[in-house]
């Protein structure tokens, strides 16, 4: 797969790994998600991955109508393709997780591609004082979580979204993850150009060494071919160093704060579009141009923004 003249940029904005005490910068609210979300458009992303919070605890909130405030707000401001998740909080079942992409029908709706730990407790070695009781034992919980996307939930959010022309973003944590969408591929269903969007970096998943990277872009040529557009993001102070390594390799790039809280070494980001600068700079730097909302659409094969449920 030759080295994409344009690049596109995906900023997730907000998350679910991530809660409000860790950062002042975190958008919480509906407004804050909103602000985010047109600021990192305006700064370059063509694609902008949204979770809803609990605007009083910050805690993860998949409801539909927690999505509902930002979403027409966000899509009055800017051409930017909006992608839903559906892996809300690992902590959800796959029913709970998919109910904003059904409700809403979006362009793109994330789908993590295997069952796997997802070990969010280091994070207490850093971050002492929390303001909301559930985000100590949100983090100390994830000693025993096992993040479920087992064959049947794969399918189910599959078959759920299917009718409504939505594409997904394929969240690869690991190899086998591959593997999975290659036997998804084989069975025809999905279809290409597939979005793959491998993630380096979490406790439980693949490392954040370039031979990781490497291997998954390898693994990732010899079992689609070309069959799908590669991305990557890296967690937490692997973001910048992952996104220039895979880009002058042929990928796409996420940032945002969902995936990271810094800028720089003990620097917090300000906002998701001073992440998003940041990695403009490094992929013009490396000769490439960051794709349009329109130019994802292409790439991607996307239905377009006049498609959607809201």
């Amino acid at each position: 797969m030759a080295t994409p003249r344009k690049v596109i940029v995906t900023c997730a904005v907000t998350g679910a790994i991530h809660t409000p005490s860790m950062s002042p910068h975190l958008p919480v609210t509906a407004d804050e998600i909103a602000e985010a979300a047109i600021g990192a458009a305006e700064a370059g992303a063509a694609v902008l991955h949204l979770h809803a919070r609990d605007p009083e605890t910050g805690r993860p909130d998949q409801r539909p109508e927690a999505f509902a405030p930002f979403l027409s707000r966000i899509k009055q401001s800017t051409n930017a393709v909006l992608n839903l998740t559906s892996g809300g909080s690992p902590f959800m079942g796959i029913e709970e997780r998919i109910r904003p992409s059904t409700t809403f029908k979006p362009e793109v709706a994330s789908l993590n591609m295997g069952s796997m730990n997802f070990g969010l407790f280091p994070m207490l070695d850093r971050f002492k004082d929390f303001k909301h009781p559930w985000e100590r034992e949100f983090l100390e919980n994830s000693r025993d979580l096992i993040f479920r996307n087992t064959f049947k939930d794969i399918e189910f959010a599959l078959n759920a979204m299917s009718g409504n022309g939505t594409k997904f973003e394929f969240e690869c944590y690991d190899v086998g993850h591959l593997y999975n969408l290659a036997h998804m591929l084989d069975r025809k269903l999905v279809t290409p150009p597939l979005f793959v969007q491998t993630v380096f970096g979490i406790l439980g998943g693949i490392g954040p060494h370039p031979e990781d990277v490497l291997h998954m872009r390898r693994t990732a040529d010899r079992l689609l071919g070309d069959a799908y557009q590669w991305s990557v993001l890296g967690a937490g102070r692997n973001q910048m160093p992952i996104a220039a390594m895979a880009a002058a390799m042929g990928s796409h790039v996420r940032v945002g704060l969902e995936d990271s809280l810094w800028i720089g070494p003990g620097k917090f980001a300000e906002s998701n579009a001073a992440q998003v600068r940041k990695v403009r700079q490094i992929l013009e730097g490396l000769g490439l141009e960051l794709a349009s909302p329109d130019e994802a659409r292409a790439l991607l094969a996307l239905k377009g923004g006049d498609q959607v449920g809201f």
